[in-house]
């Protein structure tokens, strides 16, 4: 029973193995609301002599500790290495940027040089990123090889100061002859998207130094994939790649299959969970064949990859003599694919280094590639209208506009043709051509229809009640809009003879309550009545809109 106390006792601290020049607080779970809380610590940080390393993990520091730790730190001028994740657990996000800026201003004035800072699982968000701004832009940070903020909800927001930072750095640092060699990059969990990933990627071109990029769960699609892949070109000693758990897609992974081709010294690969899909395992079935000789580990897992695609990534790593795992679990291979899978792995007698298969999700249903096909094209059309110049000064978003039900286009554009009793060529052609644009009906037909309700309209306009003829304009307006539906109203009375009275006029203001128009507009509509706008402001109402 001692013996396995003794042994666990040195298990224990061969995790808790403090390095030389290393002051370590990790997982005292202390809290530190002021500077008499961290009065003990503070002593002990003042004390050490030759400071290396500063470990504050697994507690929780405020605003009043964290300047007298900063105090402490200001005569630390040996300080290198922070390791600083978890220590604002329970406390309010406005207080961690001011903590931080206390922290980091310390370490600029002490002339510290760091090269490693870890601020993960420190949920600070885009402000937390601002509180370390100056920090990243100085003198400190110059020598910085170890940048870790996994899980601290950056944002797309952070990513950009962040961005902005480190390309300042490089920036400052290459004028004094030292330019920023940052190695190691980790910011998983972070909410980055395209737009963060894209600005890092722009950083990430010119520091050209990289060893280990870990970037996994921060939505990121195909425009952010591509963006970085480009920019990890121009970091040949680039080791290890972890973007796992976004979303490649087919361009996305073409494009880093791209890069791959040009980095030699890359050994890990996780693209699992990213949808590269057939088309994309394809493509890096192709940069394996030429590229990668030192590649250990490949994780194409959960990619919706088919038979024929595995099988190929499979054949193009029978060279890879370093290559420790390959992982394609969770994909669409089917039973009788992973038998071949095996088949093949076991020939080139690798058959040990293939992982699990059995989260397969089976062969893909017909429907099932149709689907993924029209996923693609959704995807290139999407693509297109965001290249598309965003026109602006108040013009309609005409994709808005397309959005209209069919079944309301199609009410208005009947209720158009009984505004047009008796109609003209010029009313006529307005509602064929709206009524072929909302339904995508022949135009003949269109015109058919709009004569054959005129005629039908121009015999039974006259009996309708007024009840239905507010129940039509009120469904008006979601073609048209307010002022249109009165306008349409207008016409309706003006057309109906038999309603030319007290009777017509209380049609009119009962739709413009119900259409919520002010008192002066109610008034404007009754100047309109009696001044008889012409029944084409009705024409053009629709043309307008449409």
């Amino acid at each position: 029973m001692a013996s396995e106390e003794v042994a666990q006792l040195a298990e224990s601290l061969a995790k808790t193995q403090v390095e030389e020049g290393e002051l370590s607080f990790k997982g005292r779970g202390m809290k530190l609301d002021n500077a008499q809380a961290a009065e003990e610590l503070v002593k002990e940080i003042e004390q050490f002599p030759g400071l290396q390393a500063l470990r504050l993990e697994g507690n929780t520091v405020g605003v009043e500790a964290a300047q007298a730790i900063a105090k402490a730190l200001e005569k630390k001028s040996e300080l290198q290495r922070c390791y600083w994740s978890d220590m604002f657990t329970g406390r309010l996000r406005s207080e961690i940027p001011p903590a931080l800026t206390s922290l980091g201003s310390a370490l600029m004035l002490a002339g510290a040089r760091l090269t490693e800072l870890d601020l993960s699982d420190n949920a600070f968000g885009p402000d937390g990123v601002r509180g370390i701004d100056s920090l990243l832009r100085s003198a400190a940070c110059f020598s910085l090889r170890d940048l870790r903020l996994n899980n601290c909800g950056m944002g797309i927001g952070g990513g950009k100061i962040l961005a902005a930072a480190l390309t300042e750095c490089h920036r400052l640092s290459s004028a004094q002859g030292t330019p920023l060699r940052l190695k190691v990059f980790i910011a998983g969990r972070n909410r980055l998207e395209n737009d963060g990933a894209t600005a890092l990627a722009h950083a990430f071109k010119l520091i050209g130094s990289l060893e280990e990029v870990h970037m996994p769960q921060n939505g990121i699609n195909h425009p952010g994939v591509t963006a970085l892949a480009i920019a990890l070109q121009h970091n040949p000693q680039l080791r290890v790649l972890n973007l796992n758990d976004n979303t490649f897609t087919k361009r996305g992974a073409i494009a880093m299959a791209t890069a791959l081709k040009e980095l030699r010294s890359v050994q890990v690969i996780n693209f699992g969970d990213c949808l590269v899909r057939s088309e994309g395992a394809l493509a890096i079935a192709e940069a394996l064949r030429e590229g990668l000789p030192i590649l250990k580990e490949l994780n194409l897992s959960f990619g919706e990859i088919t038979e024929e695609a595995a099988l190929e990534v499979a054949q193009a790593v029978e060279h890879k003599d370093q290559l420790e795992k390959l992982d394609l679990n969770g994909n669409c291979i089917g039973e009788d694919g992973c038998k071949a899978l095996k088949e093949v792995m076991d020939s080139m007698k690798m058959g040990d280094l293939l992982g699990s298969l059995s989260d397969d999700e089976g062969e893909p249903e017909d429907d099932e590639d149709e689907e993924e096909g029209e996923d693609e094209e959704e995807e290139d059309e999407e693509d297109e209208e965001e290249q598309k110049p965003k026109k602006i000064h108040n013009k309609v978003d005409k994709n808005r506009k397309n959005k209209v039900h069919l079944s309301t286009l199609t009410l208005g554009s009947v209720t158009a043709c009984c505004c047009f009793v008796p109609c003209d060529i010029a009313n006529l052609t307005s509602v064929s051509v709206l009524w072929h644009q909302s339904s995508c009906l022949p135009f003949s037909l269109c015109v058919s229809l709009s004569l054959s309700v005129c005629l039908y309209a121009s015999v039974s306009l006259i009996f309708l009640p007024p009840p239905i003829l507010i129940a039509v304009c009120v469904l008006q307006r979601p073609c048209c809009g307010r002022q249109g539906v009165l306008r349409v109203a207008c016409r309706l009375v003006l057309r109906s003879r038999v309603f030319v009275s007290i009777a017509c006029l209380c049609v009119v203001l009962l739709t413009a309550v119900l259409c919520g128009a002010s008192s002066s507009h109610r008034r404007a509509v009754f100047m309109r009545v009696c001044l008889h706008v012409h029944a084409s402001a009705c024409a053009e109402t629709f043309a307008d809109k449409n």
